[in-house]
């Protein structure tokens, strides 16, 4: 993700220090060696077992009110037949690592995800990682050279059914390069100057918080192949102003941090084990992880970034919520994908949608519709351009849920 906006000078009294290195034919050539491999996962595996307390944590943890999450009786009425998780709770069980390129910045900037099992309350869900390789390097405006990585994420339950598969790719740059390229860009007088955080008027978050309010999930109310024209827009999911709560209650969902978040000596034995996880919060005194990026000003500093942003994950949970409250609780979201474009800064708003832009029968008698979302900040700027494929029930059909659903 990389911003072409003026941010403010960074205060100096404040500045945190990362490890920084630049990218050599000698860390080339071991990331090389290492493709194709299954990566150790314990240290950020979030959840093993989607307990109704875990999806409902996850649920609130993304902002989604849609009430098939975690209300057992209207799952039980439902295709599902059972109370059941949101699609991207395995996101929640592991969502990413931190792999490779010591001394580098990272930022995830694009996911897959493909959805083939509900996953129930009381599943056990295994997730593996293989790293897949990497592409580059390659020149940067950003931040000298970068290079970018391929993860490919699977998880099954305890029947060893494959529910889930995750593609997602991370950028590695060369921290000091852009932390230099964004003090430059802060003395460009041509670009147009961000302020953060944003200054909203009373008014207008009040606006924005009834338009919040009234962002509804169908529900109940199936809606049919048949129905949808070529062109039909979706309704809008509204993000924002985004606060310090809703990164912790993402974290605290379970859907992330890589490595997970632990505190005091067994926060420094990790540290002591793994320098490049940590860093030193210059006002606190405190060892804090790189993930901080996010709620931490300090870090987010560090990392070449005005002000904390948001998680990648995090964004992709907001197109499957967008994608679950269109289709109803009949539908089911077949695979999504997405860029991360652009940061998405604390006190930011984002306003979702899409468009359907086809529709067919498959070879196997299912009927999807393909669909291109959008993720718009108050800036005008799309940071999360996206396609989608969902499946609806057809009148007289049997539903895509019930296709899927596991038979008792």
């Amino acid at each position: 993700m990389t911003t072409t906006e003026k941010a403010g000078p960074v205060d100096k009294t404040t500045e945190a220090k990362m490890p920084e290195a630049v990218i050599t034919d000698e860390m080339v050539e071991s990331m090389k060696a290492r493709a194709g491999v299954n990566l150790r996962i314990d240290h950020s595996v979030n959840n093993e077992e989607a307990t109704r307390i875990a999806v409902t944590k996850f649920t609130g943890g993304i902002g989604d009110v849609n009430t098939l999450w975690t209300d057992a009786d209207q799952a039980k009425s439902s295709d599902y037949g059972a109370p059941v998780a949101p699609p991207s709770f395995v996101i929640g069980c592991f969502s990413g690592i931190q792999f490779g390129w010591p001394g580098l910045g990272a930022f995830h900037n694009a996911t897959q995800a493909h959805f083939f099992k509900p996953v129930y309350w009381g599943d056990t869900i295994t997730a593996t990682c293989r790293y897949d390789g990497f592409t580059g390097p390659r020149p940067s405006k950003f931040a000298g050279k970068m290079v970018t990585d391929h993860f490919v994420n699977s998880y099954r339950n305890q029947h060893d059914e494959l529910v889930a598969e995750i593609n997602w790719q991370v950028v590695n740059f060369e921290r000091g390069s852009a932390k230099s390229r964004s003090k430059e860009s802060a003395k460009d007088s041509s670009k147009p100057e961000l302020v953060l955080p944003h200054p909203w008027q009373e008014d207008e978050i009040v606006a924005i918080e009834k338009r919040v309010l009234e962002e509804k999930p169908r529900g109940t109310d199936p809606r049919y192949w048949e129905d949808v024209t070529v062109g039909e827009k979706m309704q809008t999911l509204t993000k924002g102003p985004i606060g310090l709560t809703d990164e912790v209650a993402f974290i605290a969902g379970g859907g992330t941090p890589i490595p997970r978040l632990k505190a005091h000596a067994a926060a420094l034995a990790d540290y002591q084990a793994h320098p490049a996880w940590s860093f030193r919060d210059p006002v606190m005194g405190s060892s804090e992880p790189i993930y901080a990026v996010h709620y931490n000003k300090a870090a987010a500093n560090a990392m070449g970034v005005a002000f904390q942003y948001d998680v990648g994950f995090q964004r992709q949970c907001w197109q499957t919520q967008l994608l679950t409250n269109w289709i109803g609780d009949n539908g089911w979201v077949v695979d999504c994908s997405s860029e991360y474009r652009g940061f998405v800064y604390l006190s930011d708003v984002i306003t979702l949608g899409g468009e359907v832009t086809g529709k067919e029968i498959t070879d196997d008698g299912e009927h999807v519709v393909h669909l291109t979302t959008f993720a718009t900040n108050q800036r005008g700027a799309n940071v999360m351009p996206g396609t989608a494929t969902v499946a609806l029930p057809s009148a007289g059909g049997v539903s895509p849920v019930a296709r899927r659903a596991r038979k008792a």
